[in-house]
Formats: structure tokens, C-alpha cells, sequence
């Protein structure tokens, strides 16, 4: 029912494009007999007469005269479309009812109005007479070929024999045909139709129709054997994939399909690896040179996809895998791809070959890389030794990336199968894995043994000297290249080394893997010097020098945490920073710079992980001389040599990077020295009291002043935003910790026995102090909102200070708030605050900060409420008269300063006017 539907459809379209197409042919009839009139009577054709002749005219007829236009040597388009009849495929005339497109060649196709550029778009109707009716013609014949089998089958006319002969002689038939279409100078006459060229329908119908036969003879009647079958399907599929060549694309694709499924179509009783192998090569190469020629990339990585596919289904599911068969059939992969797809003397040229980047060899770099890691992770090939031709495989995979430079992806899918080999045979209990629940058992994903050991080393060196030698080689004419060479130059051999060390040897500290690291931080320095002597112009620095000089500091950060101690380690790290920032004397590559930086890094992710250094059951109780203080001091002071250096070399933001490391070590190394101090001797996650954030506090100023003069000095956007975010977390820090977190009025810590200098001396007095200097000193230096904020941090310490005193005098050493208020207490508050109203105010005037005056205000407002509100129900008899007293005097007095201020301001005002 659904075919007779579809037949239906076809007949009423076929009759509608029938109808069309003779009225079509009418108006053409009719219109060319105006032009041979005016041809005849002598007009000239030129542009604007042609078009006054075309008035009235249709579209498609005006697209008709078009092609009369000039070309650059003089003759016309259609004098170019007779001259040259052997068109290339997918080149095609415009049908005779759309624009034409030939005036695109002209020279003034820019000049093109507006119906012409419409006239590239296929209508629907060109369509479905061009091309829709041709594919739809091409599978009704490959179904109807099959039909007529089905047919005869069920109505017994013929013999299963005479039946396959008749399909077999149709789809010869039908190739035929198209090959006598094809010579007869068969064009395709419609512009955008060359998808529906029907010599390539008429080969594909006949190509699956035999594909059919063959399969049926074997795999239904029994007619001929496997071997037979399995000949004929790959030669009906290798022939098919040839006459691509003058069919098309999609004809290929069509003979590919059927060459990659004859393996599973054709069933044997033996199945015989090598018979696959060469056959799936055979068909590899005839793929590959088809495509090449053509430059069909998509068949070439198509026919890469299904051996590869092949070759991992044969190694998967079968118990005995002939390892000498999958070596073969990956090597002849490489062979292909190396000898056809991407041999040079079918480039455009030599720099192309070594610029270019073929994404095809991105899919047999893929498989080859799988199958080289199955061969070195699955237990079952690695316990018998098959871990080395994984080993060649991946070796093959360098050597062909080094002889055909267009197939880079070769060397990442190298690069990638070894690191995740040896990443894999790290035991998860050296990292600290087993503390995660992932199923693993602690067991390692890979098998670890000498042969894993041995083949790490071969293949460190592989891509050590491959990639060094490729990144000398194209550095000066292909920099991102020689910067992935060199890349996996030093990913590889880095990624081997430390998975060695984590598996076979001492995590703590081993001399012996030292060595080795000592080697690569030398070759790797060395190495880049070499590429970097290859450059244009030399010694640029560019990213092939890079990546090595990096690597050369990734294998120092190895070497020392092998050769020492985690005490040594931490301060020999710091110290290495000084030592790229010193060679940029010498060389001013920008990646010294960030080498250093590196550096910096790796210290402060030390330091995160055990801040004492040594561990804290090593850590000496002695004040100041412990290990803290060489573990953060020097780091701080290399760092800062280190931007120093910078910053006469190379500059830049590595410079600004290192200032800010060695800040940032600056104020730990006193932090971390105070609190082991006023801990006795213990780096723990205790409470901090108010004394020991008090210091912090100090410090975290201290440090805002320090970067303030050092940027005044030697400017830098790093010191100038540091003094800020240091400004700022001491704000922070005085407005949670010492106001609320930590504040004794809340927490009842004593605050001392000594009158004078005790914890609120510390805690509140010393930061106002600091807080209003430093208010004072970044005023004309930082913005007004930064100076605002210190100079109010320091009133609101100030006013604390004052109080808390106040509270101490009265309450003693405790002053928690749960103890209660006297009548004389609190009197005293308001008399302090309104003294301090009056001192802010004062000072506000003197400073003209406009801060301090508002906070005046403010407290003096706060006395006000408190004054009314709570003196007046509180306080009796004269205390209470004197607090009234007091404040109206206060109050007068202000409103008496500021009027004479005012008074003042008005006559130096009407003087100056």
C-alpha cells in the first residue's frame, strides 16, 4: 500500500512538471523568435538596448539574453560554454526557467542587480523535476529489482538460480546503461542538480542490487562458499568505490558501506584474521587514493572509521587475538595515511604540507591510540607481555606524525594513549585515592612491572627527541606546530617520570629519581635554547620555547621534592624563583617571567597544605627562629628579588604577579611567626583571641602603609590595588572581629591588670592610632572613599577605646555587659561622648574633613538619645540636672562655633568678590 501511494504521488508530479515544461518550452519558442527578430533586423545587443528590448518580457526570458555578456578576454558565456563542454562536476548551466548565473563570471558581476541574485536560488519546481524525481527514480529501480525477486520467489515462476541470474544481470544492466549515458555526453543541464547526475543513480542502483545478489547467493541458497562471497562483495565494493571517480561522492560512500559490511554479511566457520585485515587494507587504500584524488575528505576518514571499528570489535570479542594481524592492519592504516592520503607530491606545495592541518588523521590516530591502549592496560594482553607492541604502536603513531607533517594528530593521540597508560598505573593509596569510594579496591588501572618500566623510559625518550627535533624543524616557518611538538616533547616524558616515581619509587625522598629529573631540567632548558637559536628572528621566545622552558622548571619542581625534605623542598622552591627571573638578564623570554611565577605558585600550594612546614609534631616551640621563619621569609624576600628583576628586564604582568606573591609572604611570615607565639609554639585551628587579632589588624595597616610608599617609589598597579585590599580587610576585620566577634564586652575576656597597657590598649587604641595615620598619609594618594573609611575605622576605635576604658575603670579587669550600669557609669558616658563629639568635631575642622564632622554629628546626636531616653529614667537627683546641664551646654556651644564659622566664611567670601 505504502509503495502504490508512493508510485501515485510520482505519476501526478511527473504529469504536473510535463505540463509546465511544455508551456515552458511555448514561451521560450515565442520569446527567441523576438530576439532572432531583432538579430535579423541588425540592433545591437548591447546592455541598455537589450534591456529596452527585454520591456515587457518575463523574468525567465530576460535570463536568457544574460549570458551574452563579455568576459575578460572578449568572448561570450555562451561562447565559453561551448568552448569548454567537459564541464567539471558540480558545475551545471541554469535551467531554462530560473535566473541565469552566468553573468557571476563577468567582470562587472558586482554590478549585478537585484533579479539576478535571485536567480541563484533552485525553485521548488526545478527541484522536483531535477533531482527529486531522479533519486526517488534511482531507489524505486533498486527496489524493484528486489521486488521482482521477491516476486518470483513467491509466485515459484523461476528457480532460486535463474532468479539471482536475472538480478544479476539488472544491475549489470544498469550499470551499463549509465556508463553508455555517461559517454554519450550526458550533462546535467540545471544548475544546483548535479546531486541528481542519473549515470551515478543508475550505477548505485545497479552496485546495490549486486551487492544483494551476492549476498543472497551465499547467505540464503548456499550457492557459493565464503571465500567466494567474501571476493565478490569486496571486489563489487572496491570497483564501486573506483567508479566514484566519475560518479561522485555519494557512489563511494555507497561502496564503502557495502565493502565495510561484507565482513559481517559473509559468516565462516573459521574465521581467518589475516584474510580480514588484507582484505579491509585493500579496501583502505582503494578508499584512500579515491578520496585523495577527488579530496573527499569525508570518504577517507570514513573508510579510517570502519577499520578502526574492525579492529577493535577483533580485539574485544575474540579470545585468541592475533597480535601480529592487529599490528599489520594498524601499520598498513599508517601506510595509507602516510603514503596516499597525505603524500607530499599530491600537495599544492611544500609550505601548505607543513602548515596544513589534515583533520582526517585525527580518526586513525584514534583507534590506533585505543588499540595500543588496550594493549597495555587490558590485564588479559598486558600479564603476557603484549604491553610492547602497544609500545610500537604508539612509537608508529610519532614516527608517521615526524614524516608527514599535515598528520599532527597523530603525535596528541600518542601523546594522550601514553600519559593515560601511565597515569593508570599509579596505585590510588600514593595519591590518597583509596580515601574515596570509587570502586577501585586501591588497585591500579594498569599493571605495573619492569617490562611497564622500561617501556616508560623508550617512550619518554621517543617524545623527548621527536618533539625537541620537530619544534627545531618548524620553528621559524610553523609556530603553532612546533609548539605542539615541543608541548608533548614535555608533557610525556614529565608524565612518565613522575608516575615511575609514584610506582616504583620512595615518595618522601629518592635520589634515584632525582637524577633523572635533575637530567630533564637541564635537556629541557638546553632544548629550548636550541629551538629558540631555529627561530625567525632568532631567540623570540616564542611558544616552542616556551612550553620547554616550562617544563624545565616543572621537572626542577620534581627534582626537589624527590632530592629533600618537605622543609628544604619549601624553601629551595622559594628560592628557585630567582633563578629564571636572573636568567632574563640574558634572555628575555616572556615565560621567565611566569617560570617564576610558577614558582610562587607551587610554594603557596605547599603552604596550604601543611603550614608548618615540617609537620607539627616537628615544628620547634622557640619564638621566631623555627622553621616558619625560612619557610615564609625566604620565599617572600626571592620573590621580591624576583620582581625586582622583572621589572628591569622583561616587565610586564609576571613583574606585577611576583610583587604580589611576595606581599602576600611578607605579612604570612609575620602572621604565622605571631600566632605560633602567642600559641605556644602550636599551628592549630584554635580560637583567635582579641590580642592576636589585634596584631593581624596592625599588620594588615601596616602592611597598606608599606605598599603605599613602595608604589609611591616604583609605581605599579599591583602595590596600588595591594594597599587598598589591605586597607580594606583591616576594615573588615576591626568591624567583625573587634566590634562584635571578639569585643570583651560580649565575650567577658579579661582585658589585663595594668591600668594603661592592657588588651583595649592593644585592641582598640593602637589600630585607631594606625587607622588615622594611615587615613592621613594615602589622602592625596589613594581615593577619597579609602581615605573616608580609615579616618571613620579610626574614630569608631577611638570612641571604643574610650568607652571600654570607661567600663574598665568601673567594672575592673571583666567587663561583660551581663554585669549592669551605675548611675555614675553611666553619667560618664555621656559626658565622654559628648567630649568626644566636641574633640571630632574639632579635628574635623583643623583636618577640613567633612568625615570626622559628620561623625561628630553623629555621636553627638547618639548623646542626645541617650540623654533623653535613657539618663533622664535612670540617673536621679544631681546626676541627673548635671547630664542636662552638660549637654545643653555642649550643644550651645556648638551652635555657637558654627555660627561664627559661617559668619567668617560669609565675610572671606565678600572680600574675595
Amino acid at each position: 500500500m505504502f509503495f502504490s501511494l508512493i508510485a501515485i504521488a510520482a505519476v501526478i508530479a511527473l504529469f504536473v512538471i510535463v505540463s509546465r515544461q511544455q508551456n515552458r518550452i511555448a514561451l521560450v519558442e515565442r520569446e527567441l523568435g523576438i530576439l532572432r527578430g531583432l538579430v535579423q533586423s541588425g540592433a545591437s545587443l548591447s546592455a541598455p538596448k537589450v534591456d529596452a528590448a527585454q520591456e515587457g518580457l518575463s523574468e525567465e526570458i530576460k535570463a536568457v539574453a544574460a549570458p551574452v555578456t563579455p568576459l575578460a578576454d572578449g568572448t561570450t558565456v555562451a561562447e565559453e560554454v561551448v568552448a569548454k563542454p567537459e564541464a567539471a562536476e558540480g558545475e551545471a548551466v541554469a535551467g531554462p526557467w530560473t535566473k541565469a548565473q552566468s553573468a557571476a563570471a563577468s567582470p562587472s558581476a558586482a554590478e549585478t542587480p537585484a533579479p539576478a541574485k535571485a536567480a541563484r536560488q533552485t525553485d521548488v519546481e526545478t527541484a522536483l523535476g531535477t533531482r527529486w524525481a531522479v533519486w526517488v527514480g534511482g531507489i524505486a529501480l533498486a527496489l524493484g529489482g528486489l521486488f521482482l525477486i521477491r516476486y518470483t520467489i513467491e509466485a515459484g515462476i523461476f528457480g532460486p538460480g535463474v532468479r539471482l541470474t536475472m538480478a544479476g544481470i539488472l544491475g549489470l544492466a544498469l550499470i551499463a546503461g549509465a556508463e553508455f549515458i555517461r559517454r554519450t555526453g550526458f550533462r546535467v543541464p540545471v544548475q544546483g542538480a548535479a546531486g541528481a547526475y542519473i549515470p551515478s543513480i543508475l550505477t548505485a542502483a545497479g552496485a546495490f542490487i549486486l551487492f544483494g545478489t551476492v549476498y543472497a547467493a551465499h547467505g540464503i541458497y548456499g550457492f557459493i562458499g565464503p571465500a567466494t562471497a567474501f571476493a565478490l562483495l569486496g571486489l563489487i565494493g572496491v570497483a564501486t568505490i573506483s567508479a566514484s571517480l566519475v560518479h561522485g561522492l555519494a557512489l563511494a560512500g555507497i561502496g564503502l558501506v557495502g565493502a565495510m559490511v561484507t565482513p559481517a554479511l559473509v559468516a565462516a566457520q573459521a574465521p581467518n584474521p589475516w584474510a580480514l585485515f588484507v582484505y579491509l587494507a585493500i579496501v583502505l587504500a582503494a578508499s584512500a587514493a579515491t578520496a585523495r584524488i577527488r579530496d573527499w575528505k569525508a570518504l577517507v576518514a570514513a573508510a579510517f572509521a570502519g577499520t578502526g571499528i574492525w579492529t577493535i570489535l577483533y580485539m574485544v570479542d575474540t579470545p585468541d587475538v592475533n597480535l601480529a594481524a592487529v599490528l599489520f592492519i594498524s601499520l598498513a592504516t599508517l601506510a595509507v595515511l602516510a603514503l596516499v592520503w597525505v603524500a607530499p607530491f599530491l600537495t599544492t606545495g611544500r609550505d601548505e604540507a607543513a602548515r596544513g592541518f589534515d583533520w582526517p588523521s585525527i580518526v586513525p590516530g584514534f583507534f590506533i591510540a585505543l588499540s595500543a591502549l588496550d594493549l597495555s592496560v587490558d590485564p588479559a594482553f598486558a600479564s603476557a607481555g603484549d604491553a610492547l607492541h602497544g609500545a610500537v604502536l604508539l612509537a608508529a603513531l610519532v614516527a608517521v606524525a615526524l614524516y608527514r607533517p599535515r598528520a599532527l594528530p597523530l603525535v596528541f593521540a600518542a601523546g594522550i594513549a601514553t600519559v593515560l597508560i601511565y597515569l593508570g598505573i599509579i596505585p590510588p593509596a600514593t595519591i590518597g585515592a583509596n580515601a574515596l569510594d570509587v570502586g577501585l579496591d586501591a588497585q591500579p588501572l594498569a599493571s605495573a612491572d619492569t617490562l611497564t618500566f622500561r617501556i616508560g623510559i623508550a617512550l619518554g625518550l621517543v617524545f623527548l627527541a621527536a618533539g625537541f627535533w620537530a619544534a627545531r624543524r618548524f620553528a621559524a616557518t610553523a609556530p603553532t606546530r612546533a609548539a605542539c611538538w615541543a608541548a608533548w616533547g614535555v608533557i610525556a616524558p614529565l608524565v612518565v617520570l613522575t608516575a615511575l616515581w609514584l610506582t616504583f619509587g620512595d615518595i618522601d625522598r629518592d635520589l634515584r629519581y632525582a637524577l633523572p629529573a635533575l637530567l630533564l631540567t637541564l635537556g629541557f632548558a638546553i632544548g629550548g635554547e636550541w629551538i629558540a637559536r631555529a627561530e625567525q628572528p632568532p631567540l623570540a621566545g616564542g611558544p616552542a620555547v616556551s612550553f620547554a622552558l616550562g617544563g624545565a622548571g616543572v621537572a626542577g619542581l620534581l627534582m626537589l621534592h624527590m632530592a629533600f625534605g618537605s622543609d628544604w623542598t619549601t624553601v629551595l622552591l622559594g628560592a628557585a624563583a630567582i633563578l629564571p627571573a636572573l636568567a632574563t638578564r640574558w634572555r628575555s623570554y616572556p615565560v621567565l617571567g611566569w617560570v617564576a611565577v610558577g614558582a610562587a605558585v607551587a610554594v603557596l600550594c605547599r603552604v596550604a597544605f601543611d603550614p608548618t612546614i615540617v609537620g607539627a609534631e616537628f615544628l620547634s616551640r622557640t619564638p621566631v627562629f623555627n622553621w616558619l621563619l625560612p619557610g615564609y621569609g625566604v620565599p617572600a624576600l626571592a620573590f621580591g628579588f624576583a620582581a625586582w628583576q622583572l621589572g628591569r628586564t622583561t616587565n610586564g604582568r609576571a613583574r606585577l604577579a611576583m610583587e604580589a606573591a611576595s606581599a602576600l609572604f611578607t605579612l604570612l611570615t609575620i602572621a604565622m611567626l605571631v600566632r605560633h607565639a602567642m600559641h605556644g609554639g602550636v599551628i592549630d585551628t584554635g580560637a583567635v583571641t582579641l590580642a592576636e587579632q589585634a596584631i593581624y589588624t596592625l599588620i594588615a595597616l601596616g602592611a597598606g602603609a608599606i605598599l603605599v610608599a613602595i608604589d609611591m617609589r616604583s609605581p605599579s598597579s599591583v602595590l596600588r590595588y595591594g594597599s587598598i585590599a589591605a586597607g580594606v580587610v583591616s576594615a573588615g576585620l576591626i568591624a567583625i572581629q573587634h566590634f562584635v566577634v571578639l569585643n570583651p564586652l560580649l565575650t567577658d575576656e579579661s582585658t589585663g591588670t595594668i591600668p594603661v597597657f592592657n588588651l583595649l590598649f592593644l585592641a582598640y587604641l593602637l589600630p585607631a592610632v594606625a587607622a588615622g595615620a594611615l587615613a592621613l598619609y594615602v589622602r592625596d594618594k589613594r581615593p577619597r572613599w579609602y581615605a573616608a573609611m580609615l579616618a571613620l575605622i579610626a574614630a569608631l576605635l577611638a570612641f571604643a577605646y574610650a568607652t571600654l576604658s570607661v567600663r574598665r575603670l568601673f567594672k575592673g579587669e571583666f567587663i561583660a555587659l551581663w554585669s549592669g550600669l551605675g548611675q555614675l557609669e553611666t553619667y560618664t558616658y555621656s559626658a565622654l561622648w559628648l567630649v568626644i563629639g566636641v574633640a571630632l568635631l574639632t579635628a574635623g575642622v583643623w583636618l577640613k574633613s567633612q568625615v570626622l564632622r559628620i561623625a561628630s554629628a553623629v555621636l553627638i546626636a547618639v548623646a542626645v538619645v541617650k540623654v533623653f531616653l535613657f539618663d533622664m529614667s535612670e540617673l536621679e537627683g544631681v546626676l541627673r540636672a548635671l547630664s542636662f546641664i552638660g549637654l545643653g551646654a555642649v550643644l550651645i556651644g556648638i551652635g555657637l562655633f558654627y555660627q561664627r564659622l559661617l559668619t567668617r566664611a560669609a565675610r572671606e567670601s565678600r572680600e574675595i568678590s
